[in-house]
């Protein structure tokens, strides 16, 4: 599946509430810093974890399912193992009227999952991230990745 730079810069700008199907609390996971970094570009990060339901991340709670969820979600993250993947793009697709892309994650790919979205005229995004996509068409990689501008071998 294939997507242009311009389609991917137009999800990312038009999208204004995120809800991360599997984050964790753990700052070293994945699932948290990319999280963690969309809320701090502005977005409304709506984490979706039932083991951690009730606790408090970036400043939102963390809902037990997407049904738990406020109807204004626009895109959903999905952090979950493949064969996970098609009740939840079944769900979002049930409780989010305004629903307008499902994303699933580096590795996750489901392509049932992905004709439903489709078939809904929901975009999907599959086998990417939306941190490094928005730091690479906003302009915040540099050379290595690192967004210092200086490039040195110390620490």
């Amino acid at each position: 599946m294939s997507h242009s730079d311009a389609h991917l810069k137009e999800i990312l700008t038009r999208t204004k509430v995120i809800a991360v199907v599997g984050v964790s609390m753990n700052p070293v996971r994945p699932s948290y810093y990319v999280a963690r970094y969309l809320s701090l570009k502005g977005f409304k990060v709506i984490p979706v974890n039932p083991g951690h339901a009730g606790k408090v991340l970036f400043g939102q709670s963390v809902r037990g399912s997407l049904a738990d969820c406020p109807a204004d979600v626009d895109m959903v993250d999905i952090f979950r193992r493949p064969e996970h993947v098609q009740p939840i793009v079944e769900e979002a697709l049930e409780v989010f009227p305004a629903l307008r892309t499902v994303w699933m994650q580096i590795g996750v790919v489901n392509h049932e999952a992905a004709a439903l979205a489709e078939a809904r005229g929901v975009d999907l995004v599959m086998d990417r991230c939306p941190k490094i996509e928005y730091q690479r068409l906003f302009g915040e990689l540099r050379m290595g990745g690192f967004n210092t501008g200086i490039i040195s071998s110390k620490l």
